[in-house]
């Protein structure tokens, strides 16, 4: 290795070594597989981390121990990953891999996939069943830039369906994000527009995931820099609930969250230069 290279390597690590994560505790840097992390779930009376990578990566599921470097790795043997962007769990054993990264508002072919609980795979493979849909109040692919609200990052499941939020970027945004509801049964269907949620109205805040407290009572929803806790919903009336709004005090391309349990939430950012690709920590009390 050359003096050059030995004195970047430095500069590296010096700046690596001294970032703030603000409010965040960081638990690990995460292995180089991961770099583009784009979602996280993980099932009751586990601490494995299930985790995605987006757009253009492998059609993989990556179960993570935290702390631990070492992957476990199943492939969707019928599942191509255009754009996934998110994960979500219900509670009889299912996952769910959101293939509906739309950056440019032209997909019209939206897809999540359904499979069972990876945990006990011991062959590294499984097949998924698919549930194919469309959002109900989008009619141009792409739509006038204006109008570009239909990209989706974030996804939850709850009481006996799938709620998606979408990442405004619409040339004029308004920081809101849209709320669809979808069934989780296989098959062809049409999402519902049933809401909005104001997170602000800089890029920096756009929704990038989503997650639901163990005991089902908590929605959370991840920006770049903070998370909007939401509670005391009923239904899925998540926008006449409580919302509390926590800054990390960092800001980096998070784009995954899960909660570790109903007080604490695990959080991921992907690489970015020499930054990110990092799983932290973070209390809600």
């Amino acid at each position: 290795m050359n003096q050059f290279k030995i004195l970047a390597f430095l500069a590296i690590f010096l700046l690596w070594s001294c970032e703030d994560y603000g409010q965040l505790k960081k638990i690990q840097h995460l292995p180089a597989t991961l770099k583009e992390v784009s979602g996280m779930e993980k099932f009751p009376k586990s601490d494995l981390i299930w985790m995605i990578n987006d757009s253009g990566n492998k059609n993989i599921l990556y179960g993570l121990k935290p702390g631990n470097s070492t992957l476990k790795t199943i492939a969707i043997t019928n599942a191509e990953n255009k754009d996934w962007e998110d994960l979500a769990r219900d509670t009889t054993g299912n996952l769910y891999i959101g293939d509906f990264g739309n950056n440019r508002n032209k997909r019209e072919d939206l897809v999540i996939y359904k499979v069972k609980n990876p945990e006990g795979n011991t062959s590294g493979k499984t097949t998924a069943t698919k549930i194919i849909f469309d959002l109900e109040d989008q009619t141009e692919y792409p739509p006038k830039r204006k109008n570009r609200n239909f990209d989706i990052e974030a996804f939850v499941h709850l009481n006996g369906n799938l709620y998606l939020f979408t990442k405004n970027r619409s040339s004029k945004s308004n920081g809101v994000s849209k709320i669809y509801r979808l069934t989780d049964q296989p098959g062809e269907s049409t999402a519902k527009l049933i809401g909005e949620f104001q997170s602000c109205k800089k890029k920096s805040c756009w929704i990038t995931g989503a997650a639901v407290s163990p005991d089902r009572k908590r929605l959370a929803l991840l920006t770049n820099k903070s998370v909007h806790i939401i509670s005391d919903f009923k239904d899925d009336n998540f926008t006449t609930g409580k919302t509390t709004h926590l800054e990390f005090g960092h800001n980096s391309q998070k784009e995954s969250i899960i909660f570790k349990d109903d007080s604490t939430i695990y959080v991921a950012d992907e690489q970015t230069g020499a930054f990110g690709r990092n799983l932290y920590e973070f209390s809600l009390n």
